[in-house]
């Protein structure tokens, strides 16, 4: 992915120059597609004691040398901003593989401790959510490159935790009207102080994972915002609708792998064109939103923060649905050729790595 790509050749021209190429290159969007702001030279400018207008300059003619960068300038505020070529953000195109599509090396050297409680067999929803918070910053930790050790042994290093539950068939059945929109909290709230002077049932997570499902569970206590009392309704998370983020990230997996099996279907037929670059800006905003997947893994496991890893899923599996549900992509009557298929797959492939990440099950159908 692109911005794992950034992150490296950033500390290349760090090295060239004769700067840490340890600093942190500070990744944001840079305002449109294939474009990365980083604001790396304000945190080397008061060790090395000079402007860090003129150290992002510095390494904007470093980075210039790079065939798949298209620009680097310094803005003249210190901010430094590079854009990559078409065919780079279209490369992304080919990246299909889940199991590396989300990793990167940006917390090597870190050391992160395997937690041993399960989240779902927790007491009260409070005790489930920072079990699961620990938990998830371990998997994303790892996957940015940490070590992650066993609580016991600290010396002995153990895989991420695993744990992939799957909601069994039948058991999230709700009504599929009303509910707030995404990103508004519609699976979990704040409760209110008469709510928080009363006790909370012990088997409440137990229920909730048996009437709504594991993954909806797992999903929307994920997403809750630390430091702010959470209680999920079993029935707002089990709905198949759009509104639910526990729901509609899974959805939109689905709906790349249909569209997936729908060009595979039309390229067996000899109907299928040549590979292109992504024309739509439907498909290039979900492009540059891919890209950041390995950055927004690091950046969440630095915070402790997988809520805001759990929220970004949400926001690409919204592009990805915008993106694959147009008249030009799979699944319609007129997709032009396997560049669909190419951006059906990458999908795909980005939204089974989150999934995974938060232990959430990814289906291919729905």
């Amino acid at each position: 992915m692109i911005t794992r790509d950034v992150r490296d050749a950033i500390a290349r021209a760090l090295a060239e120059t004769g700067l840490d190429p340890a600093a942190d290159p500070g990744l944001r969007p840079g305002g449109a597609p294939g474009r990365y702001s980083s604001s790396v030279a304000f945190g080397l400018a008061k060790a090395e004691r000079r402007d860090p207008d003129e150290i992002a300059a510095t390494l904007a003619v470093a980075l210039t040398a790079q065939p798949w960068i298209a620009r680097a300038t310094a803005t003249g505020t210190g901010y430094l901003t590079i854009a990559v070529t078409e065919e780079t953000l279209a490369a992304q195109l080919t990246e299909a593989d889940p199991a590396r599509v989300a990793r990167s090396d940006a917390l090597r050297g870190a050391t992160v401790a395997a937690p041993v409680a399960d989240p779902l067999a927790a007491a009260t929803w409070e005790e489930a959510r920072k079990a699961l918070a620990a938990e998830l910053t371990a998997r994303l930790a790892a996957a940015a490159g940490a070590t992650v050790t066993s609580p016991a042994d600290p010396e002995r290093a153990v895989a991420a935790p695993t744990g992939n539950r799957v909601s069994r068939a039948g058991e999230a059945v709700a009504a599929a009207t009303g509910g707030e929109a995404p990103g508004t909290g519609g699976d979990c709230r704040d409760r209110s102080a008469e709510d928080n002077e009363s006790a909370e049932d012990n088997g409440e997570v137990t229920a909730a994972v048996a009437f709504a499902g594991a993954d909806a569970v797992r999903f929307a206590l994920a997403r809750a915002v630390p430091g702010r009392r959470v209680r999920l309704d079993p029935a707002k998370i089990a709905r198949h609708v759009l509104d639910n983020p526990a729901y509609a990230v899974r959805y939109a997996h689905a709906r790349a792998a249909s569209g997936v099996r729908w060009a595979v279907a039309l390229a067996a037929g000899g109907q299928a064109g040549p590979l292109r670059l992504a024309a739509d800006p439907a498909d290039l905003v979900l492009l540059d939103a891919l890209s950041w997947l390995p950055e927004r893994v690091a950046t969440a496991a630095r915070r402790g923060r997988p809520d805001e890893f759990a929220r970004y899923l949400e926001e690409l599996a919204s592009l990805a649905v915008a993106a694959l549900t147009t008249t030009s992509n799979p699944g319609s009557a007129r997709a032009p050729g396997t560049d669909k298929l190419a951006l059906a797959r990458a999908a795909q492939a980005g939204l089974a790595a989150g999934l995974g990440l938060l232990g959430v099950s990814a289906p291919d159908r729905l």
